[in-house]
């Protein structure tokens, strides 16, 4: 778009609120212009969701999964304009933004296309009920039925925006739902677009609306709001701790993808080099701004320095450098208020004790928001660094003696979304994964899974979503009882 704005009940219209510039984290420029809306402008964005809801709800599983079909279709066919937007606004590598950040995108919104012809029914054994003063006893059948939720709120992070965003479109709209987009404010340009291609398809006006900007009041309307039901965030643990305290004055239904402290427990029998190649090929990955990554490493004594070793290695084979090149590996961070808070947190590291092993400072470039990849070792548990969220390229190693003391390590945080075992024996894998208080644990590999449930324990989150456990988070449970 040469002129961005915000998409309500099938009309798109300038922001009330004025523009903001959004820049790209590698070189500073400006990228474009973003909207900014207003309180009552949130407000109207929810009124339109809620207008679509009783007709779009009604209509066939075949015609959702067709739109949405289409839609992923034309993702692919404009894969070569989205790619460059993607990258400008997030910083991300080439090689990300073209295998990752739009790919994906497409890919979800097949699955979803699919997941619109699963069947909501769940069925019931019979029970044999006995006559009381309620009703007569005799046969009485019942089933689940998976109803839609109705207006659901998106409210997504920077690092994946459009993927991010993808993955609760497509499973709210296949319920039946209807939606209100909010991508985050550093990078909304490329889902403004993604929200035109649902234009494009077909979807109905009111189905599909999209606001945005910097504006607090305006992003709590899309949570206060008497027309959503349901808010889908994925962000910071203090921003859904906020979106909690608000949604939960009327009931609405939670789907909160929050922080996290990757615990990666690596035993003294682990396959170092998978372990050491599955923490570094995270480690500078969207230069750490992910929040499955494993940044909190709990290594047996045994081989902590190996380890360590192979860590500090590994960081000298990560170029640190303009994302346009197809070498790099690590770019930019988002901002540079952003990255000024990463470096407090390799101050701090430094002040309660650790050790940087390698990095810790800026590489020698002009422009752009970059931080080098840095190992903090001689670490504790109770360091700064390593019990907060950092989101960026940094690791802390914290050593253990048995296993006990490991998993007591990886628990005693209050994150719980993604953590890591590394060690040949499998069958003490499967056991250690069992105790600790994670979402998601990964054994002996880093690889994800699409269909498995993905969501967070503690203050990591609230609910599930990924493949069909996807399409049961945009539902409410419903049972239908009748004589049989």
């Amino acid at each position: 778009m040469d002129n961005y704005q915000l998409y309500i009940g099938g009309e798109w219209v300038d922001g009330d609120a004025g523009i903001y510039e959004i820049v790209n984290p590698a070189t500073e420029a400006v990228v474009g212009e973003a909207p900014q809306a207003s309180v009552a402008q949130s407000i109207a964005a929810t009124e339109a969701a809620a207008g679509a809801f009783d007709s779009w709800s009604r209509t066939t599983p075949d015609e959702r999964a067709a739109l949405l079909e289409r839609v992923a279709q034309l993702v692919d066919e404009r894969s070569a304009e989205l790619v460059p937007l993607v990258q400008s606004e997030t910083g991300a590598t080439y090689r990300v933004a073209k295998t990752m950040q739009v790919p994906q995108v497409a890919a979800r919104f097949r699955r979803y296309a699919a997941g619109a012809l699963e069947s909501r029914i769940i069925p019931l054994e019979p029970a044999i009920m006995p006559t009381t003063a309620l009703a007569p006893g005799g046969i009485i059948s019942a089933v689940g039925h998976r109803a839609p939720v109705g207006v659901v709120s998106c409210i997504t992070s920077y690092n994946f925006p459009i993927v991010n965003m993808a993955g609760k479109i497509g499973p709210a709209l296949a319920m039946g739902n209807t939606v209100v987009v909010k991508p985050a404010p550093q990078d909304p340009l490329a889902v403004l677009e993604l929200v035109r291609l649902f234009e494009e398809a077909g979807f109905p006006p009111g189905v599909v609306n999209a606001v945005c900007g910097t504006d607090i009041p305006a992003s709590e309307a899309l949570v206060s709001s008497p027309h959503v039901d349901m808010i889908s965030f994925t962000g910071s643990t203090g921003v859904g701790r906020r979106i909690g305290e608000v949604a939960g004055g009327d009931m609405k239904r939670l789907l909160l993808e929050l922080g996290g402290k990757g615990a990666c427990i690596v035993f003294d029998d682990a396959d170092l080099k998978a372990a050491i190649g599955g923490i570094a090929s995270v480690w500078g990955f969207h230069s750490g701004q992910i929040c499955t990554a494993p940044t909190r490493v709990i290594c047996q004594r045994g081989v902590y320095d190996h380890l360590v070793a192979g860590l500090t290695q590994a960081a000298g084979h990560m170029k640190v450098g303009d994302p346009l090149e197809r070498d790099t590996v690590v770019g930019p961070v988002i901002t540079g208020v952003h990255r000024e808070r990463i470096e407090g947190y390799i101050q701090a590291g430094r002040d309660e004790g650790a050790t940087v092993a390698v990095g810790g400072d800026r590489p020698d470039l002009e422009r752009g928001f970059y931080v080098n990849p840095t190992l903090l070792v001689d670490c504790t548990n109770q360091m700064t660094p390593v019990r907060e969220e950092i989101f960026g390229p940094v690791v802390a190693v914290v050593p253990f003696d048995d296993e006990d003391e490991a998993i007591a390590i990886a628990n005693d945080s209050d994150f719980g979304l993604y953590s890591y075992v590394f060690t040949k024996d499998t069958g003490r894998a499967w056991n250690v994964a069992k105790r600790l208080r994670s979402g998601n644990v990964g054994i002996n590999s880093l690889q994800r899974n699409h269909e498995a449930p993905f969501g967070g324990f503690k203050q990591s989150g609230v609910g599930r979503d990924g493949g069909s456990f996807g399409l049961w988070a945009y539902s409410e449970l419903q049972s239908i009882v009748w004589p049989g």
